[in-house]
């Protein structure tokens, strides 16, 4: 169901069926697009299926409107104070104690963001930027290996594809040299685990990824 969090941001909140006690909560940030059907049934999935509160807040909050070129333009105008104030919001909406973060793509770097603020228990990026874009550069924006570094980081996984432009094999490097642990997929590309339309989805490198994923926040 469509929730509004504290911060005035729009989010999807999903809990396990019938009379189960969650075992815990995720913060679940979505790829550029934002809040669509594809996130709500992933929410919806991973509350049944884990028995997880899943609470997934929009990136850009009064513009759903936005093509993806809009959104991309729009990166720069985004703030990480912001960012940060909707992850912790969207944390406690989920009502656990113990939660955990994931995203795709930019919602991966927002994961890793998450992953120092030092609310989550673990944190697992799908190809998210560990640096910038130079096209997403000049605004507010940090770049996420400032986060990874931070010595509040939880344990923090990432999931990436060796053909991923996003994310390059020395950016790769910075993030295991801060000690995330790397999964990669070798000739996998940008996006290939959480959307199905995509050319770029490998269904089974896509399964392998999400029980690794799973595996790792629920330890």
């Amino acid at each position: 169901m469509r929730i509004t969090l504290p911060t005035g941001t729009p989010a999807e909140l999903a809990r396990p069926d019938g009379d189960i006690e969650p075992r815990q909560g995720l913060v679940l940030f979505p790829d550029i697009m934002g809040l669509r059907p594809l996130f709500d049934e992933m929410c919806a999935r991973l509350a049944a299926e884990q028995g997880w509160v899943v609470c997934a807040p929009e990136p850009f909050p009064g513009r759903e409107e936005l093509d993806v070129a809009s959104r991309q333009a729009a990166m720069k105008d985004l703030d990480d104070e912001r960012l940060r104030a909707d992850a912790l919001a969207a944390a406690d909406a989920t009502g656990c104690e113990r939660v955990v973060a994931t995203g795709f793509c930019m919602g991966g770097m927002l994961a890793f963001k998450a992953a120092g603020s030092g609310r989550f228990a673990r944190a697992a990026g799908f190809y998210g930027m560990i640096r910038l874009p130079d096209a997403w550069r000049g605004g507010s924006l940090a770049p996420a290996v400032d986060a990874l570094r931070s010595p509040d980081r939880c344990p923090t996984l990432a999931i990436v594809g060796t053909a991923d432009p996003f994310t390059p094999p020395d950016h790769v490097a910075e993030a295991e040299a801060a000690g995330v642990r790397v999964v990669r997929y070798e000739g996998a590309d940008h996006g290939f685990v959480h959307d199905p339309s995509r050319p770029t989805h490998r269904p089974e490198d896509a399964a392998d990824a999400w029980r690794q994923v799973i595996a790792f926040l629920a330890a």
